[in-house]
């Protein structure tokens, strides 16, 4: 890592019919890393194979998801922005890598405004620059109906029930952008995260697979969690996630409107008004750069 801050370039060989070099900054959102990618001044094609090569953390760069700044595909927007997990599928929704979204394009000079706003596969999101090197970010209202989700179920319900192999589970389920299924455990710990997480992921309940959170509640502005992700397995945050298992749990009475949230990278700030018609779900924490390179695909 000291070799890479001071300036040594990275690269790897792969075969592909032409090579090309293309800049990168390694970051991460409590310990959930990137590689972020400007791809308005760079030429860059991403597809699966690509993005797995980059992801790799022995052959590549190493990375929970990589993130394309693009130029805006809306008049409203200042940015567009593309998520593609280390497994090689395209996502529509990331929290941690917003918030690193929008330090990298203020040192990298793409603008230095202090509000942003970002079209993403989702729709559209604001990026807020905060006191000490915080983000907030209006992640949008949470999508409850389970169609939209997707989630396949008769009825709308703050808890489900969900099979899987001979146990009857007990979930939250929501999008924040992105599916997501929440388990209330009595400690994140000992939580059955590698055991559970991939049953759900791949749940055919869950059209479009889903991220898995495992939630402890400590108290009602307090929640520990641990989240299995679509597509990268067990991360050590997860934006998305904080604000899904927060939202569940105030579905649910057991929180407050401002709760916050301890991954294992870190902690997260969520507040949502679920009192208000389509009120957003905010939420604020840190974006940290490790290293900027170079890797020649």
């Amino acid at each position: 890592m000291a070799a890479a801050r001071a300036g040594v370039r990275l690269r790897a060989t792969v075969c592909y019919p032409y090579r090309m070099r293309i800049r990168f900054t390694k970051m991460h959102g409590l310990g959930n890393d990137f590689v972020v990618i400007d791809a308005i001044h760079q030429t860059l094609t991403i597809d699966a194979e690509t993005a797995r090569h980059i992801a790799d953390r022995r052959f590549g760069v190493g990375c929970d998801q990589i993130l394309l700044v693009e130029s805006p595909r809306s008049a409203t927007s200042d940015f567009h922005y593309r998520i593609f997990n280390a497994d090689g599928s395209e996502v529509e929704q990331c929290g941690n890598g917003a918030r690193c979204f929008a330090r990298f394009v203020r040192e990298q000079g793409l603008s230095d405004k202090a509000v942003l706003r970002v079209g993403t596969a989702s729709g559209e999101i604001t990026l807020y620059h905060e006191a000490g090197g915080q983000v907030r970010v209006n992640m949008g209202a949470p999508v409850l109906e389970p169609a939209r989700i997707p989630f396949i179920a008769e009825a709308q319900a703050p808890l489900y029930e969900l099979e899987v192999d001979d146990e009857t589970l007990s979930i939250g389920a929501l999008s924040m952008g992105n599916p997501h299924a929440v388990l209330l455990v009595d400690e994140v710990g000992r939580a059955p995260v590698g055991r559970l997480g991939p049953r759900i992921e791949h749940h055919p309940r869950f059209p479009q697979r889903a991220n898995v959170g495992f939630m402890q509640v400590i108290d009602r502005r307090h929640i520990a969690l641990r989240v299995y992700e679509r597509g990268s397995g067990e991360t050590l945050a997860c934006g998305t996630g904080a604000c899904a298992a927060a939202v569940s749990g105030m579905l649910r009475g057991l929180l407050d409107d401002e709760v916050t949230v301890r991954l294992p990278g870190g902690e997260l700030m969520v507040r949502w008004d679920r009192h208000a018609q389509k009120a957003p779900v905010w939420m604020t924490g840190p974006a940290s750069r490790v290293f900027d390179g170079e890797i020649t695909l």
